[in-house]
């Protein structure tokens, strides 16, 4: 079964997916009691944000087939939204100032996403990257969005999610844990659903699409919006969860690039591939630092492990998009099956 496939097969079933209820109970259950300090800020918190910023992308590209250069752009708007939410609007809960960041994306995003009625592939991926562009000069030209702020920098409130306090390492990892589990079961009952075969429909054909009767323009703006909203949630908690303060150049066109590779080596039109791509993407640079290190001393500093990290990410998209454009969930899935298979002969 492709990876396409897997993802769009229907309706919950508890014996298809054991294998995710078995993740989700060791991620609540397990990692919290015996995973470190840098276990969660260094790795599991960024994977969440990341992840989830891969899914709201793979709706949009993956799926629905619209090329977008901007996400960081999103994830900026998120952010600063929940922050000024939370921070103008007094008593608001902090789910509140989160669905409220996420809907504020998904209206720049409908903006952004007007260019797609006209334009296709590699010119639309250019016309996105206006939101890059714009979204980061308007939070660095006006002080208001980061409160008058001379640096541009904001600060995350205090969280708590029903009356529960979220502080502290591990408090933070089952927030973003628990944000994302919830948008990612969203995301997947969305794509298995008539809508998500809307956006499959466009992408394969367009003229093909309208004549069954897909409401083509309709389904590329919904496909933006949606993204665009997945992706400013994971904005927010890349800022209040993860680094706990943060400045509109953190959400430069280096970080809407990483989350395009997270896409394109996990797989295209997977939600798990996202999680896939975002392990890859934050492990690889830890593995990379301490192999280097190991092997070449104090010659291979932070900026070697920069353009070494640049040229291996780039040879694996490379290699991925030659010799297996599913990416690495099709890897998983085809590895699984030989298992399986190894252990019925025997």
């Amino acid at each position: 079964m492709s990876a396409v496939t897997a993802d769009l097969a229907p309706p919950f079933s508890l014996p298809r997916h054991a294998g995710t209820l078995g993740v989700l109970a060791v991620a609540y259950l397990v990692v919290p009691f015996i995973g470190s300090s840098y276990l969660f800020e260094a790795i599991l918190l960024p994977f969440l944000a990341l992840s989830l910023a891969g899914v709201g992308l793979n709706i949009l590209t993956g799926y629905a087939g619209q090329v977008s250069l901007g996400s960081a752009a999103f994830m900026a708007v998120g952010a600063f939204a929940a922050y000024n939410f939370n921070l103008r609007v007094e008593g608001l809960p902090l789910v509140a100032s989160i669905v409220l960041a996420g809907l504020s994306a998904a209206a720049v995003g409908l903006v952004f996403g007007l260019p797609s009625l006209r334009l296709r592939g590699f010119y639309l991926a250019v016309s996105t990257l206006a939101a890059q562009f714009f979204v980061q000069w308007a939070l660095t030209k006006f002080s208001w969005f980061s409160n008058n702020s001379a640096s541009g920098v904001i600060d995350a409130p205090p969280l708590s999610l029903a009356g529960l306090s979220f502080e502290g390492p591990v408090g933070r990892y089952l927030f973003a844990l628990t944000v994302v589990a919830g948008l990612t079961f969203l995301a997947y009952r969305l794509v298995s659903s008539q809508t998500g075969r809307n956006f499959i429909a466009v992408r394969d054909n367009e003229t093909a699409a309208r004549i069954i009767g897909v409401p083509v323009l309709r389904t590329k703006l919904l496909a933006f919006a949606i993204s665009s909203f997945i992706i400013g949630v994971a904005g927010v908690l890349w800022a209040f969860a993860y680094l706990r303060t943060v400045e509109p150049a953190g959400f430069n066109l280096d970080r809407s690039f990483q989350i395009l590779f997270i896409v394109i080596i996990g797989g295209l039109a997977s939600i798990r591939g996202a999680f896939f791509g975002a392990a890859l993407i934050v492990v690889f640079p830890l593995v990379l630092s301490r192999l280097g290190s190991f092997l070449l001393g104090d010659v291979f500093d932070s900026g070697v492990l920069d353009m070494t990290q640049r040229i291996v990410i780039g040879a694996l998209i490379i290699l991925f998009l030659i010799l297996e454009p599913d990416g690495l969930v099709a890897l998983w899935d085809r590895l699984k099956s030989r298992i399986t298979a190894a252990f019925r002969r025997a």
